[in-house]
């Protein structure tokens, strides 16, 4: 990014949305507002200059509690790995020039924004082809381009949904589609999902608002009951784990116009624009709400 640090940040609100959780900017408590001084004071301490700013280190101190020492060490272990993957330049030295093929075997694509002004994320798992993918790519190429999405979700979708939206937006609304998944073709893609999930929830955290699971197989969510105590209860309240009737549900939280007509909604996209996989329909898209950042890369160039 040509631009610095500061005059980026100060391109886009930075305030998140009143709402009845605080530890987000604009609502926090003196106690939070102590954790988040003493933090940003010892990163300092540390030789830390980037990354430093309130929202960015709220995630991180949502992500551990509030617990300091805890975030800071989180914090620490995702500035190293930042510098051991290159991912401060990875949106100028990654090309992903098979991205137009991977997209019919694995598709995952973003498209327009739910009600919130969430960029809408959608990954159709149940129509992964591995055997056929990966004569085309590697897992090692793919977590790479999984790295430069959430970099160009971080410096382009975000802050062009934020000036949309007239507050921070922080998060994504994901759908997960799993119709057509098979026992073979999820034990395929494990291996990426591990990594994938293991990258977001340590090196992006509180990057999830809403989690849509749709065309869930018959057992899905009795399994999904069984782990539910063992996980965060702020994150469990993010998931929905939806059978084969999830059009209302989705159209509570997605805009019926912003929804895929394969999904129930009445958003087309044309095969000359590059069809719902390519297209990349959304406020980083759009002239109006697109900053000193930019817009968005386009990915495989």
């Amino acid at each position: 990014m040509a631009v610095s640090e500061s005059e980026f940040l100060a391109s886009y609100p930075q305030t998140s949305p009143p709402g009845p959780f605080t530890g987000y900017p604009g609502n926090l408590t003196s106690e939070q507002k102590e954790a988040l001084q003493k933090l940003h004071d010892e990163l300092i301490k540390g030789g830390y200059t980037l990354r430093l700013d309130e929202a960015t280190l709220l995630r991180f101190l949502r992500a551990r509690k509030f617990d300091v020492a805890k975030a800071k060490l989180m914090f620490e272990e995702c500035e190293k790995w930042r510098k051991e993957n290159g991912v401060d330049t990875i949106l100028e030295d990654f090309h992903y020039t098979e991205k137009t093929t991977v997209a019919k075997f694995y598709p995952q694509y973003y498209h327009k924004t739910d009600k919130d002004g969430r960029p809408i994320y959608i990954e159709e798992l149940g129509s992964v082809n591995i055997t056929e993918m990966y004569k085309i790519t590697t897992q090692e190429r793919m977590i790479k381009n999984l790295i430069w999405e959430y970099e160009s979700f971080a410096n382009h979708r975000l802050p062009a949904c934020s000036r949309k939206a007239g507050h921070l937006v922080e998060t994504s609304c994901t759908i997960l589609d799993l119709k057509g998944i098979s026992i073979t073709s999820a034990s395929q893609v494990l291996s990426y999902v591990r990594e994938a999930s293991y990258i977001g929830q340590n090196y992006y955290p509180e990057r999830m608002g809403k989690f849509f699971l749709i065309n869930a197989p018959f057992g899905f969510s009795t399994a999904f009951r069984l782990f539910k105590p063992f996980l965060d209860p702020v994150t469990v309240n993010k998931i929905f784990i939806l059978g084969y009737s999830y059009k209302s549900d989705l159209l509570k939280q997605i805009p019926e116009e912003n929804l895929p007509v394969k999904f129930g909604g009445k958003s087309e996209v044309s095969e000359e624009d590059g069809g719902l996989y390519l297209a990349d329909v959304g406020p980083w898209r759009e002239e109006k709400y697109v900053g000193i950042e930019g817009p968005a890369p386009v990915a495989g160039k």
